[in-house]
C-alpha cells in the first residue's frame, strides 16, 4: 500500500526537463506524429483559457509571445483557436530562425489574418499575455531586452500574464531564474507532467497557480520512469494514504506508546503544541519528559499526559538531556526529541556534556522510532551526539531502530552542509540514503524522502499557515502517527511520514479557508488534525468521488462546526 500511493501516474509524477524531452522522443518513435502532438497540447491549453480565462479575453482579446521552438508552436495553435473562437487575438515573434513546425504554424496563422505584430506588445494593455518563449529546459538567460519587457508587464499589468509550460527565464529543474528576473505567471499551464523545478519554493513567486494540463500519455510510457521518481501530493490525497490501521480490541499501548522530549525553561510553549500534535495522531498513550517547571502547566492543559521524572535545565534555561541515560526506552513505540529545547553552552569536558552523551547513546540503541527535530538536530550537529570524532551521519547509520528528522532548510545546512547548495528533492534523497533516515525537509513545498530513494514533495501551500509553532505541532503529530503505525505492525513507513506531512498543510489550508487568514494558529491546525477522519475519508472516496474533493468537504465540515461551537473565535 504505502509503496503505491499516491499513485504512479501523470496526476502525481515529477520530472525534470530532460525526461519529459525523452518521453516525447518515445511517443514519437512509436508513431505519433509531432505534429499530432502540438496540435493535442494547443487544443487543451486554449480550452483551459477558453474556460478560466473567458471574461477578459472576451473584453481585452490576447496577445501570444512566441518563441522559436516548440513552445512557440503550441503558442501559435492557441492563438488560431483563440482567433477561431471570436477572441481578438495578435502574435508577436521577436526571432527570425523557427523551428520548421513552429514556422507552418505562423505562417498559417498569417492566412487566417491573425495579426503577426513587428514591435513589442505596450506592457501597459489590458489584454491578456500568453507566454509561449521558451517553455521547456530553458539554460540560459532570456536576454535583457525580454527581461526588462517582462518585468516592465508586471508592474505595469500584474497578474496578467499566463504561462504555457514554464514561465520565460525559469529552470524547469530547479526552479531558479536564468537571469535577473522570470515572466511572472498568474498561472502557469504545465503540459503533460509537472515539471519538478515549478513546484520548489524558489518557484512559486513566478509560476502562480499551477495547472496541469493532461495529454494523455500512456501508462506503459509513465512506467518506464524510475521507481524512485518524486511524486506530487496534493490535499485530496490523503483520501487514500496508508494510515495506521490498529486492531479494533487494541488498548490503549496497543495504539501507539510515546514519549516527548520537548520545553524548557526558555521555551516552554514547545512542549504544549507537541503536546497538542501527538494527541491529534491518535495515539494511545502519551508520556512527556520536561522541566519541573513545566508539569503544572502541561497537566493542566492535558490532563491525560503522564509526566516522565523532570530533566534539569542548564543555567541558560535550555533542556538538559543526561536523566535520560539510564531510562528504559524499549516500552516505548516512538521518542520525540527537539522542540523547545534550547541550545546547550557546555564544554565537551562539562560533566553535562558527558551525561548528555550518555543519554543519546541510550537513544542511538533505541529499538523504535526516534523523530529528532529542532534542537534536537541542532544538538546532533553541534554537542556531538557520539562525542567529538563522529559525525551525525555516522550517529544515524548506527541508530538501532527506524529514524525520522523534521528540518527546515537551516537546521538541514547545519547537519548536511554538503547538501545545502543542492535543489531540495535533491538534498532531501541524498541525505535520506547517506543517513539511512526518513525526512522532511520543511518549506512552502516540503519534501519527503526515504532512504530507499522514494521521495514526495508538496503541491499545494498555505502562505498564512507559515507561522511559529506549526513545527512543533507537526514533530509530535509525526511522531505519534508513527507510533501508532508501529504499534499496528509491521512499521513505520517513510510513506506515513508523507502523509503526516500533507495532513498538516491540509489543516492549515482549510483552517485558512473556513476560519479566514489569520486563523492558522498552531493550536487551530492541531485541533484541524484531531478532527480527521481517515475511516470517514476513505469511505466517501470509494462511495461518493474519485476526484478527492470529499477529503476538503470533510475537513471543511469539522472546521465549520468547531466555529460554530466557539472553539475558535
Amino acid at each position: 500500500m504505502a509503496r503505491d500511493w499516491p499513485g504512479r501516474d501523470a496526476a502525481h509524477l515529477l520530472v525534470r526537463g530532460e525526461q519529459m524531452a525523452a518521453l516525447e522522443t518515445q511517443l514519437f518513435a512509436q508513431g505519433m506524429p509531432m505534429e499530432a502532438l502540438m496540435e493535442k497540447a494547443g487544443l487543451a491549453l486554449s480550452q483551459r483559457l477558453l474556460t478560466g480565462d473567458a471574461p477578459r479575453l472576451r473584453s481585452e482579446g490576447a496577445v501570444v509571445l512566441v518563441g522559436p521552438g516548440h513552445n512557440g508552436g503550441d503558442g501559435l495553435v492557441v492563438a488560431r483557436e483563440l482567433h477561431l473562437a471570436g477572441i481578438a487575438v495578435r502574435v508577436w515573434c521577436p526571432f527570425e530562425r523557427l523551428k520548421p513546425l513552429t514556422a507552418a504554424h505562423r505562417r498559417y496563422a498569417a492566412w487566417l489574418g491573425i495579426p503577426i505584430a513587428a514591435e513589442p506588445p505596450d506592457p501597459g494593455d489590458p489584454c491578456l499575455w500568453v507566454d509561449a518563449l521558451f517553455g521547456l529546459n530553458q539554460s540560459r538567460p532570456p536576454g535583457e531586452s525580454l527581461e526588462s519587457l517582462l518585468a516592465a508587464r508586471e508592474r505595469e499589468r500584474p497578474g496578467g500574464l499566463v504561462a504555457i509550460d514554464v514561465p520565460t527565464g525559469l529552470c524547469s529543474d530547479s526552479g531558479r531564474c536564468l537571469g535577473a528576473a522570470a515572466a511572472r505567471a498568474s498561472r502557469t499551464l504545465c503540459l503533460g507532467l509537472v515539471k519538478l523545478g515549478l513546484i520548489q519554493d524558489l518557484a512559486l513567486h513566478w509560476v502562480g497557480a499551477l495547472e496541469m494540463v493532461p495529454l494523455g500519455l500512456p501508462a506503459p510510457l509513465l512506467g518506464a520512469l524510475p521507481p524512485e521518481q518524486p511524486l506530487g501530493l496534493r490535499w485530496e490525497d490523503l483520501a487514500g494514504a496508508p494510515w495506521p490501521r490498529p486492531p479494533v480490541a487494541a488498548s490503549k499501548y496497543e495504539r501507539g506508546r510515546v514519549l516527548l522530549v520537548t520545553g524548557s525553561l526558555r521555551y516552554p510553549g514547545a512542549a504544549q503544541l507537541a503536546v497538542l500534535g501527538a494527541g491529534a495522531s491518535g495515539c494511545g498513550s502519551l508520556r512527556m519528559a520536561a522541566p519541573a517547571a513545566l508539569a503544572e502547566a502541561l497537566t493542566a492543559r492535558a490532563p491525560h499526559l503522564v509526566l516522565e521524572p523532570p530533566l534539569d535545565c542548564d543555567p541558560h534555561g535550555a533542556l538538559l538531556l543526561g536523566g535520560l541515560a539510564d531510562r528504559d526506552l524499549e516500552r516505548l513505540d516512538a521518542v520525540l526529541v527537539g522542540p523547545g529545547l534550547g541550545r546547550l553552552g557546555l564544554g565537551q569536558d562539562h560533566p553535562a556534556a558527558a551525561e548528555e552523551r550518555r543519554a543519546w547513546g541510550q537513544l542511538q540503541r533505541f529499538s523504535g522510532l526516534l523523530v529528532l527535530d529542532a534542537d534536537g538536530l541542532n544538538r546532533l550537529c553541534v554537542a556531538g551526539a557520539g562525542g567529538p570524532d563522529t559525525a551525525p551521519e555516522a550517529w544515524l547509520r548506527g541508530r538501532s531502530g527506524p529514524t525520522w528528522l523534521t528540518p527546515h532548510g537551516g537546521e538541514f545546512g547545519r547537519l548536511f552542509p554538503a547538501l545545502a547548495a543542492a535543489s531540495p528533492p535533491q538534498a532531501a534523497c541524498r541525505a535520506a540514503a547517506t543517513a539511512g533516515v526518513s525526512l522532511v525537509l520543511k518549506g512552502a513545498h516540503s519534501v519527503v524522502a526515504a532512504p530507499d530513494g522514494r521521495c514526495w514533495q508538496l503541491c499545494e501551500a498555505e502562505p498564512s499557515a507559515a507561522r511559529s509553532g506549526l513545527g512543533d505541532v507537526l514533530a509530535g503529530y509525526t511522531t505519534g502517527l508513527g507510533a501508532v503505525a508501529i504499534a499496528a505492525g509491521p512499521k513505520a513507513d517513510a510513506a506515513l511520514l508523507a502523509t503526516a506531512v500533507l495532513a498538516h498543510a491540509a489543516a492549515g489550508g482549510r483552517v485558512r479557508q473556513a476560519l479566514g487568514p489569520g486563523s492558522c494558529t498552531p493550536m487551530a491546525v492541531a485541533q484541524a488534525l484531531a478532527e480527521l477522519d481517515p475511516e470517514l475519508m476513505t469511505a466517501a472516496r470509494n462511495t461518493e468521488t474519485t476526484d478527492g474533493t470529499c477529503v476538503i468537504s470533510h475537513i471543511d465540515r469539522v472546521l465549520l462546526q468547531a466555529k460554530a461551537e466557539g472553539l475558535w473565535k
